[in-house]
C-alpha cells in the first residue's frame, strides 16, 4: 500500500473561473484543512498502518475523547488514512491544503443533500402513466412490481419510492486548479457531494 495522502475539509460552494483558452469551468472551493495527526498505528501495535486525522472544533468532547485528544485540541472530526510509511508522521503533525499541487487528481467523498421520501419519478426518473385516457392517480406511480404467481413475491432490489439522499458519494479524478495553503483553500473542477459547509474527505485519486 502507498501513501494515501488525504485531508478532511469544508464545502465552501461553488463558483465558476476562465481557462486559458477563455472557456468558463464549473469549481468548487473547499477549506482543505488544517488537520492534525491525533493517532498512529502499526502493523506490530495494530496489525495495520494508518494515521488518525483530525479536523474542526468541538463545542463538547466527553472525558474518554478528551484522554484520547491529550495535548491536541478538541477536534470534532475523526477519520482514519492506511498508509504504509508511518514514520513519516507523529502525533500532533499539522497538515495543510500544501500537501497537494496544481494539476493533482483528487477524489472528494461526502454525504449528499437530503431529499427526505421521494417517489420513483424523483429517486429513479420513471416516466409515470398516460396522463390521459381515463387516468386520474396513476401518473407518478411505478406500475406494477411483480407478477401474481410466478414468483408471487416482490424481487429484491426493486426500484421503487423510499428515502433519498443523505448517503455517501464518492466524486472521482477531479482536477486541483488551485491551491492557497495560506487560508488552507483548494479550487478543483465540478461540483462536489453535500451542502454548502458539509465536512469532505479529499484524497489523492486512486484511479487515476
Amino acid at each position: 500500500m502507498a501513501t494515501r495522502e488525504a485531508l478532511l475539509g469544508r464545502k465552501i460552494g461553488m463558483g465558476r473561473i476562465f481557462d486559458q483558452r477563455g472557456e468558463v469551468v464549473p469549481v468548487t472551493v473547499i477549506e482543505a484543512g488544517p488537520c492534525y495527526v491525533v493517532q498512529i498505528k502499526t502493523a506490530d501495535k495494530d496489525g495495520y498502518n494508518a494515521i488518525q486525522l483530525g479536523f474542526g472544533v468541538a463545542k463538547h468532547v466527553n472525558k474518554p475523547q478528551r484522554g484520547h485528544l491529550k495535548g491536541i485540541g478538541d477536534l470534532r472530526y475523526l477519520k482514519e488514512v492506511r498508509t504504509d510509511d508511518v514514520e513519516r508522521y507523529q502525533v500532533g503533525q499539522v497538515l495543510d491544503a500544501s500537501l497537494f499541487k496544481v494539476g493533482d487528481l483528487v477524489d472528494v467523498i461526502g454525504t449528499s443533500k437530503g431529499r427526505g421520501f421521494a417517489g420513483v419519478v424523483k429517486r429513479h426518473g420513471f416516466a409515470g402513466g398516460p396522463a390521459t385516457r381515463g387516468q386520474s392517480d396513476r401518473q407518478r406511480h411505478p406500475g406494477s412490481i411483480g407478477a401474481s404467481n410466478i414468483p408471487g413475491w416482490v424481487r429484491k432490489g426493486l426500484r421503487m419510492g423510499g428515502h433519498m439522499g443523505s448517503a455517501q458519494v464518492t466524486v472521482q479524478n477531479l482536477k486541483v486548479l488551485m491551491v492557497d495553503p495560506e487560508r488552507n483553500l483548494l479550487v478543483v473542477t465540478g461540483g462536489v457531494p453535500g451542502a454548502a459547509r458539509g465536512v469532505l474527505f479529499v484524497r489523492k485519486a486512486r484511479k487515476q
